[in-house]
């Protein structure tokens, strides 16, 4: 017999208590004669009193999951949110374990480097949930907003039509920060492996200074549609307080991303240098230490921001009774992901297959009349035969024309 979300909420508190009190337990004294066995340098300073941040950290991170958990009471909204709670104790013990075990440091920054993107893409999804369940035609209601134009520094460009190719647009530029996010970050743990990466050196010789250039653009191109996005829907989005989380994502999310480029500035102009390494093996291992010993700390500051921000509060209501591990399960479906990738790549493509009958049209071989278009007559013969062959038909809305571009252009004789 499951049992029910209320008998859940009376027990959680005091096993979450005393599972804690027994990790305290059984790790402060492993610290303890860490520090004594070895002679107590920089590094082990370094990472004893970055372990005494996280050990505060999840605490408050796990208490704001679990209790999403338990008053699980619109999946839509909470989905998203429990997904970006997660966010601060990946990063916390990510930078924990790279500053304790060096040589692991590229394979944890890997994995918090990856998340940083899922997590700028939930907060795009929270939003839109938000609006599509107050808003059923949002569509229809962001046709009659006032034009939004663009922000510096694109305000040259010609704005995007409200409505639907707004919602598109924005929704593309979020989701492509999250292809290319985890593309570099494999492409650099490669170049690390191969000797070619150089993290830290400023240097068109390595793949790190170009890595670095792509991620930006990618990731101020996802912030800059999060941003137009609110500033066409301020109003609308007024009830949730978007500006206080999207502050939270967007400091975390930038500042690690902005002191990794300073620390490594610092290295080049040699504030940074081999005359002071302490316990590291080399100046690139001191930036390295030095970033995740600084998000060890922030993640404090980042757990009680997002412990008041994303609060579980508003949530709280009357549920309907299930059982206790419905909303843990719910956590790990992904098939919301799958199906808005899929939506997105199929959007794209027939985006593409406008611009390839447009390149059609101008090369006179169509006439396109919205989204329709015909085979103009050659050499006076009917198009009838080529048409067949084609497999299109003389004046459709676009049947086969996927056949046609994969199969190449046919040459009329």
């Amino acid at each position: 017999m499951p049992c029910s979300c209320a008998e859940w909420r009376r027990w959680i508190r005091p096993l979450v208590l005393l599972l804690y009190a027994l990790l305290l337990v059984a790790v402060l004294p492993l610290c303890i004669w860490e520090l004594q066995k070895d002679k107590v340098g920089t590094h082990s300073k370094a990472w004893f009193i970055a372990g005494v941040f996280v050990f505060l950290t999840i605490p408050i991170s796990l208490w704001g999951i679990l209790q999403h958990m338990v008053h699980y009471t619109q999946p839509e909204l909470q989905k998203p949110i429990i997904r970006i709670l997660w966010m601060v104790p990946i990063y916390s013990l990510d930078s924990f374990l790279a500053l304790r075990y060096p040589s692991l440091a590229i394979y944890a920054d890997t994995c918090r480097e990856c998340y940083e993107a899922y997590v700028i893409y939930n907060f795009l999804v929270f939003l839109l949930n938000f609006l599509s369940n107050q808003y059923p035609s949002l569509v229809l209601m962001l046709e009659v907003q006032q034009q939004q134009p663009h922000l510096p520094p694109l305000c040259c460009c010609p704005p995007w039509p409200m409505g639907e190719v707004l919602l598109f647009r924005c929704k593309l530029g979020v989701l492509q920060y999250t292809v290319v996010r985890p593309v570099t970050t494999v492409i650099a743990l490669i170049c690390q492996l191969c000797g070619v990466y150089d993290e830290a050196n400023f240097s068109f010789r390595t793949a790190w200074s170009y890595l670095v250039i792509i991620n930006n653009i990618s990731q101020l191109f996802a912030m800059y549609c999060l941003v137009l996005l609110y500033r066409a829907l301020r109003e609308e989005l007024a009830p949730i307080r978007p500006v206080g989380k999207f502050l939270c994502v967007k400091l975390v999310v930038f500042v690690s991303f902005w002191q990794a480029v300073l620390i490594a500035f610092l290295v080049k102009v040699g504030v940074i240098s081999d005359k002071h390494t302490w316990d590291w093996d080399s100046v690139e291992a001191v930036a390295t230490g030095l970033q995740d010993f600084i998000i060890c700390i922030e993640m404090f500051l980042a757990a009680i921001a997002h412990h008041y921000t994303f609060t579980y509060k508003p949530y709280v209501q009357e549920a309907e009774e299930g059982s206790c591990f419905d909303s843990f399960l719910a956590m790990w479906d992904f098939s919301d992901i799958r199906a808005d990738v899929t939506e997105q790549v199929r959007h794209v493509g027939e985006s593409l297959t406008v611009v390839m009958m447009n390149f059609l049209t101008s090369m006179g071989l169509f006439c396109l009349t919205s989204l329709q278009y015909r085979v103009p007559q050659i050499h006076g013969r009917e198009p009838c035969s080529c048409v067949t062959r084609l497999g299109l038909s003389p004046l459709g809305s676009g049947q086969g024309l996927q056949g046609f571009v994969a199969g190449g252009l046919f040459i009329y004789l």
